[in-house]
């Protein structure tokens, strides 16, 4: 206890970081250097930060209770911290989930026996009922459990705790602030060696809470794709083109599709117009056009009441240019997607450069990634995006010949299998004899999917003619990938041997 104590409760910022490291530090005894990193802090700040509590004492930092919404019927309750966290993005972190999840409690050493403790349980409540959420949920550590393991279970020391025969100053503290057991989870926290790594569920259930009506806007499970497989043509003008694409976005919004996906480079034609140009400087003619092919999409988008994925088109940043396209939501909002590996022919004739995001995006039907043609053929990018809670990888692409067009379908098929998730491919078909380097085009799009009992037996839920002009309409059942994740027949993504690898985005 110290003496003249200032005590302040209020939400956790960046510029405490330095003093919640050393906080940290000597407060994690049990688990010698685990503790948050800045960039993590940061980004838990930046997602959520009415959710990340501290206690001040002096201007030292006492105490810190760090949290996220999750929809809570995403997971079962046999999850570990890392699949209900996300890892170190939180990807689970969703405005519109219905569970205030507990990543982090602790107490410095200094100031235990202040109840402290109860503060921040009760502000986590304060907060759980002020955003209408339906409980307080979190794995819990039992650190005393390992001195009774030879002769209890979990389930009986918990029993002894709960009548006070045993002592346990997680579980004990957590009872007594109206904290039920729900479950108890082994494996929750790998390397947590005085639990035995088993953890209890926890729960505090808001009585206060109200399930609010869901008429409108309710989140999809089941998603219908447009996909457009584009002649390539020659067009009189920009507008010829403009109407072409308006042509494919009414068909396909006709049939109440949620998405439509267009090509990379789809609109090539236009650069007949430049073919007096090296093939440097006739792209970068084309990339004039690509700020009103925005404003064209995002007011389809809103027209037709669809997300439009752009395919891809060259934009110009500087003195350089790179191969980009744009999530147009229904809603009138876009977001920026950019190709980040250039292949030889595109940096040689064209003087493409890569760009540097790597990035999930928000729908109304969920988290989807897109990867531009050869970027698909990098594994590690459709894992980085499945991390990030991914559903569905758009995948628009631009392929001469049958070779490089099975590179593409080959390696989606791949990402569908290993990262859980669907994966659309559209290309374009067809010759364009006036302009240079685009000459001739194969494609054939498709719908991938994972292989098991719930899906097709080949990975393709459907798939286009070959170098036909078309469009390709397919349901995806969202849900299916939820029962695959948890009771597949293998598990690619809760199967990974992380003690022996890991996989780090570094920007």
């Amino acid at each position: 206890m110290i003496d003249s104590a200032k005590i302040e409760l209020r939400n956790l910022s960046v510029k405490d970081y330095k003093e919640l490291k050393i906080s940290m530090i000597e407060s994690y005894d049990a688990l010698a250097n685990e503790y948050w990193s800045e960039r993590e802090i940061k980004n838990l700040i930046k997602k959520f930060p009415d959710g990340q509590f501290c206690i001040v004492i002096n201007e030292k930092i006492a105490g810190c209770a760090l949290s996220i919404i999750v929809d809570y019927h995403k997971f079962d309750d046999n999850h570990t911290y890392e699949q209900i966290t996300g890892g170190e993005n939180f990807s689970t972190h969703t405005k519109t989930g219905d569970v205030l999840y507990g990543i982090d409690v602790f107490i410095h050493p200094e100031f235990r026996g202040m109840r402290l403790g109860r503060r921040l349980y009760e502000a986590r409540k304060e907060l759980c009922e002020q955003l209408n959420l339906k409980s307080i949920v979190f794995g819990g550590r039992i650190p005393n459990y390992a001195e009774y393991a030879e002769e209890l279970t979990p389930k009986q020391y918990i029993e002894k705790v709960k009548v006070k025969e045993i002592h346990d100053p997680v579980l004990s503290f957590q009872l007594s602030n109206d904290f039920h057991v729900k479950k108890v989870i082994k494996g929750y926290l790998p390397g947590d060696h005085e639990s035995k790594e088993f953890a209890t569920l926890m729960e505090w259930n808001n009585i206060y809470y109200t399930k609010p009506d869901k008429l409108i806007n309710t989140a999809k499970t089941v998603v219908r794709l447009g996909l457009v497989q584009w002649q390539m043509r020659l067009f009189r003008d920009f507008d010829a083109l403009v109407s072409q694409i308006e042509f494919f976005v009414d068909a396909v919004s006709d049939y109440q599709s949620d998405f439509i996906l267009f090509p990379e480079l789809f609109n090539a034609p236009l650069m007949a117009e430049y073919n007096h140009l090296n093939e440097a400087e006739a792209i970068r003619s084309l990339a004039s056009y690509t700020d009103r092919l925005l404003e064209t999409f995002v007011d389809f988008a809103i027209t037709y009441n669809i997300n439009i994925i752009t395919g891809s088109m060259p934009q110009i940043i500087g003195e350089h240019m790179y191969n980009v396209g744009y999530l147009c939501r229904r809603d009138g909002s876009y977001e920026r997607y950019e190709k980040l590996h250039i292949t030889p022919a595109e940096g040689s004739a064209w003087g493409m450069k890569g760009g540097s995001q790597v990035k999930t995006f928000d729908t109304d039907c969920g988290k989807i990634g897109v990867l531009i043609c050869y970027d698909v053929e990098f594994p590690e990018l459709g894992r980085i995006l499945a991390e990030q809670g991914m559903n569905i990888l758009f995948v628009p692409f631009m392929t001469d010949t049958q070779n490089g067009y099975s590179r593409v379908r080959l390696c989606a098929m791949s990402r569908a299998i290993e990262n859980e998730c669907y994966v659309a491919i559209a290309g374009s078909v067809g010759n364009l004899p006036k302009v240079n380097n685009m000459d001739i085009q194969y494609a054939q799009s498709a719908v991938f999917t994972p292989s098991d009992f719930s899906f097709p037996v080949n990975g393709i839920k459907a798939e286009a003619t070959p170098n036909t002009e078309s469009t390709l309409l397919v349901d995806v059942d969202l849900d299916l990938l939820k029962e695959l994740h948890n009771f597949g027949s293998v598990r690619n993504l809760k199967d990974r041997r992380k003690d022996l690898y890991s996989l780090k985005l570094k920007k």
